[in-house]
């Protein structure tokens, strides 16, 4: 199975002056160093083995450390301190520092001069102008896709204005028609409250007449009451028609 790789490419200041162009190629076991100041080239070839030894002076896993220097050397980092002196016959030695556990710790790696500065050069132009290019058209990409995005963001900024307009006109339309039937049950419910008031006015005014009448009737039947008993007064007034009325036996008498 092949080996995952990645690729750096960084533009590093030296003191501020010196400019070098370092193009990795980073593996998780070993990684490979091209490097030019545009005229001549290097190379660094860091194999697994040695990777192993390195690692174990630091006491770190080899992805560890492959992980850190391609840090440093894909990025420039701003507290490292880089160099790139004379290592003899033309080569050069590439380094830089780090801070770990409260120790400034110091990295090197010896570059030897390609035999081929041109094509080296050349390889890590390529490079940069395939990775410009890439860029560019990932920029052309994304920037569609923001005016895209921006399109449909007023387009949906629009519906909603729309939405919330429609709501409100929405909302007013059925708190007018609800204020008007509340008022016309409000109105309903008054005249109704007035009937019963009414009728039970008239109510009051019927038994009040009632009343009169009942009181009326019983005062006439005491006025009309006598001190005798009925029956005595039945009773002479037989008497006295007994007495007005002829003897039958004067009538056969006459006969």
């Amino acid at each position: 199975m092949e080996e995952k790789k990645r690729h750096t490419c960084l533009k590093l200041q030296i003191n501020g002056e010196e400019a070098i162009f370092v193009k990795g190629t980073w593996f998780d076991t070993h990684f490979n160093l091209s490097i030019t100041d545009g005229f001549t080239a290097w190379n660094c070839k860091a194999s697994e083995e040695e990777l192993k030894q390195r690692a174990a002076q630091w006491d770190q896993p080899v992805l560890e450390y492959v992980l850190l220097s391609e840090r440093y050397l894909g990025f420039q980092q701003p507290g490292s301190v880089y160099a790139f002196a004379d290592a003899g016959d033309g080569h050069k030695r590439l380094s830089w520092t780090f801070e770990k556990g409260g120790m400034t710790l110091h990295w090197r790696w010896k570059c030897m001069q390609s035999p081929d500065s041109k094509k080296t050069t050349a390889e890590i132009l390529d490079f940069l102008m395939d990775a410009n290019i890439r860029l560019s058209e990932e920029v052309v990409i994304k920037t569609e896709l923001f005016e895209k995005t921006k399109v449909e963001a007023e387009k949906c900024l629009t519906q909603s204005e729309i939405l919330a307009n429609a709501r409100v006109e929405f909302e007013h339309e059925i708190y007018t028609k609800f204020l008007g039937v509340l008022n016309s049950k409000k109105a309903k419910i008054r005249e109704l409250q007035d009937q019963l008031s009414k009728q039970d006015n008239a109510n009051k005014s019927h038994e009040e007449e009632d009343t009169e009448k009942t009181e009326s009737f019983d005062e006439e039947s005491d006025y009309d009451k006598s001190d005798e008993d009925p029956e005595k007064c039945i009773t002479s007034s037989s008497k006295d028609v007994g007495a007005n009325k002829p003897s039958r036996s004067r009538r056969t008498r006459l006969t």
